[in-house]
């Protein structure tokens, strides 16, 4: 389906440009240029478009998902005219350059700066982001429409419907979220035929032991459980209110612990035994609430987490869906498809995507920590107000930035 080309008003609006200065600030081009050293993509030769600009594009994109790609482009590269020398000649490629400068860049250097930069950033005094010493991160999964192209559809696929099958490919991912700031970081993605819990054995792994991480139910299984411990970080999932896990030893606040083996060989031999603590408890007065609710932790004592502060943060989980939220419809608009026409280049969108919505939560955060505020308490959409009102305090692009001009 064609796309009819988006433009940005006319005349130069120096938000646009202070946006450019939030992707640099968090994105230093120092950064970005080792990212691309080691995974080979420095540009060898003088282009309009040098690799380290095609980084920085690729993350605008997600700024200006409703404008059309030399739009975007324009944006960029007035913004580094602005900033830096007004003396500058800025020139805007066609759709066929950007679209061989994103190919050469390809999507891995995108991945190597998302796993490098993208990390939680809650400080001590962060609110909302602690529960005693730990930093309260979640685990959830979900999808995202992409180009109806044929390559995309095959490598991507789709889900069924009563009718066929959806209107566009979909490509799954997985992340962790810290939920005191909302950034999602460790998040991976595949196809959409790949299961959740596939793409968590990989996403847990960017667990430390300072961290409570919540999982709904879906995630729990001895092998997840196992990775996810390995991590040294506390746990705190639900499972499914049927589970069998015996009563060994009741404990004072009325949770109990009991342990889970790697197969039914070692559960007759009781051997192998993982030890857990398990929660029950039920929401009284809450409509659709189920019967039972059942929760596994690693936090064996009661005084370190009492069971009913455990039950009632486990509810903070749902910062995930907000998080999500963020990401897929107010930064990626509703009822926007990711527009890359070839797997390589979803998959170059879909971190520049993430790296964007990273850069805001920072910014974000930075301002909630300078008003002694939750980070809740400021409103995703209007971020660009936040960055108008902190850019003052730091340096739009770093003076190194000089020589990437094209």
């Amino acid at each position: 389906m064609a796309r009819t080309p988006a433009n940005l008003p006319e005349g130069s609006r120096i938000t646009d440009y202070l946006s450019l200065g939030v992707i640099t600030k968090t994105f230093p081009l120092e950064r970005v240029r080792s990212v691309l050293a080691v995974t080979g993509k420095t540009s060898v030769r003088e282009r309009d478009l040098p690799a380290h600009v095609v980084v920085y594009y690729a993350i605008a994109l997600a700024l200006y998902m409703q404008s059309s790609y030399r739009e975007v482009l324009r944006c960029l590269l007035e913004g580094l005219q602005w900033l830096m020398d007004p003396a500058l000649t800025v020139r805007v490629t066609g759709n066929s350059g950007i679209s061989q400068a994103r190919t050469r860049l390809g999507w891995e250097p995108m991945r190597q700066l998302h796993d490098e930069v993208v990390k939680p950033i809650a400080v001590a005094s962060t609110r909302g982001a602690w529960y005693g010493q730990w930093r309260l991160v979640s685990l959830d999964g979900s999808t995202m429409d992409v180009a109806d192209e044929k390559t995309n559809d095959e490598i991507f696929g789709r889900p069924g419907s009563s009718r066929g099958s959806s209107a566009f490919p979909k490509l799954r991912f997985v992340s962790l979220v810290e939920n005191g700031t909302h950034v999602l970081f460790g998040t991976r993605m595949s196809a959409y035929a790949t299961g959740e819990n596939t793409l968590a054995k990989e996403v847990v792994g960017a667990l430390d032991s300072g961290m409570l991480c919540l999982a709904d139910r879906g995630f729990f299984g001895y092998e997840m459980w196992q990775r996810a411990l390995a991590t040294q970080a506390q746990l705190l999932w639900r499972i499914k209110a049927n589970a069998a896990l015996p009563c060994d030893k009741r404990l004072a606040d009325g949770s109990y612990l009991s342990r889970i083996y790697p197969c039914d060989k070692d559960k007759r031999l009781q051997t192998n035994a993982t030890v857990l603590r398990v929660i029950e408890y039920q929401l009284e007065g809450v409509a659709d609430a189920e019967p039972i609710y059942r929760l596994v932790t690693t936090v064996l004592d009661p005084l370190q987490g009492p069971a009913e502060e455990l039950a009632a943060l486990y509810h903070d989980r749902w910062e995930i869906e907000t998080a999500l939220d963020e990401l897929k419809t107010h930064l990626r608009g509703a009822n926007i498809v990711l527009r890359s026409k070839t797997p390589d280049l979803v998959r170059q969108e879909f971190y520049g995507l993430l790296m964007a919505h990273y850069a805001v939560r920072a910014l974000m955060h930075e301002a909630a920590l300078k008003a002694d505020l939750d980070p809740d308490a400021l409103s995703f959409i209007h971020a660009v107000r936040v960055v108008r009102r902190k850019l003052p305090a730091f340096n739009a692009i770093p003076p190194c930035a000089e020589e990437s001009v094209p």
